[in-house]
């Protein structure tokens, strides 16, 4: 009998943990010491926006989408974040409070487009109304629960962490209205629009280094290492590596 044949079942089970453990952190989907090589075909932000703004001539309403890819260190908590872009790209941003008493005639006051407690629970939950943030205050958040289901694959669902459960809702309305919200993906890509190709270069640099230093506020180690690649897109043109994000 062969030496291969007489390895038993478990034997080979503990092989394959024993290979699993000695892989490096890269192939762990987790960050190494080692920075990432810039690709050769990136470009420089300046030229990545020339591109896209070339492939986008006569459509100034086209939206820029940023894609950074992350590689976080084991551990690393969801990378989420919000923030105040130097140049707004979104218009018509409709923003959903639940708050009852004085805090719902404070939302309004404030510009909020839907208030209400328990009744407007039950229109989202129906989908009545449509809106792009969300809101609530603390004695509210048990009857949002009932609809968290729906909220939460969506990113809607108010928290204590996102800033999204407060008392001071007049100042969650004004930063819900200009704020710039985004997410990782399951593969640590975070995907977000951040301008209109119509606006001047330095307009989109700005938003971009604004969405970029949220991003890596988000790393858990170091910041220098956190970000392997970041692509510049538009509706019609091309995913553009860019080598100074």
């Amino acid at each position: 009998m062969s030496a291969v044949s007489r390895i038993t079942p478990s034997a080979r089970c503990l092989s394959v943990q024993f290979a699993q453990r000695a892989l490096p952190l890269s192939a762990r989907g987790y960050a190494t010491k080692r920075s990432v090589a810039p690709h050769p075909n990136s470009v420089p932000l300046d030229k990545a926006i020339s591109i896209l703004k070339a492939y986008e001539v006569g459509q100034p309403g086209q939206t820029v989408e940023l894609h950074v890819h992350c590689q976080p260190e084991k551990g690393q908590p969801p990378i989420r974040g919000s923030c105040i872009l130097p140049r707004a790209y979104k218009a018509n941003i409709k923003v959903l409070v639940f708050a009852e008493g004085e805090k719902a005639k404070e939302a309004q006051a404030a510009g909020a487009d839907f208030v209400g407690g328990e009744e407007l629970v039950n229109k989202v939950r129906d989908g009545e109304v449509k809106f792009d943030k969300c809101l609530s205050t603390p004695d509210m958040l048990p009857k949002v629960a009932k609809i968290a289901r729906m909220l939460g694959p969506k990113g809607l669902m108010p928290t204590v962490n996102k800033g999204t459960v407060t008392s001071e809702v007049a100042d969650a309305i004004r930063f819900s209205k200009n704020a710039q919200d985004f997410r990782a993906d399951k593969k640590f890509i975070v995907h977000t629009g951040v301008a209109k190709i119509g606006f001047s270069a330095e307009e989109i640099k700005s938003n971009v280094s604004t969405i970029m230093e949220s991003v890596r506020a988000n790393s858990k180690g170091n910041r220098g290492k956190f970000i392997s690649r970041v692509y510049l897109s538009s509706t019609r043109g091309p995913g553009v590596q860019v080598a100074d994000a």
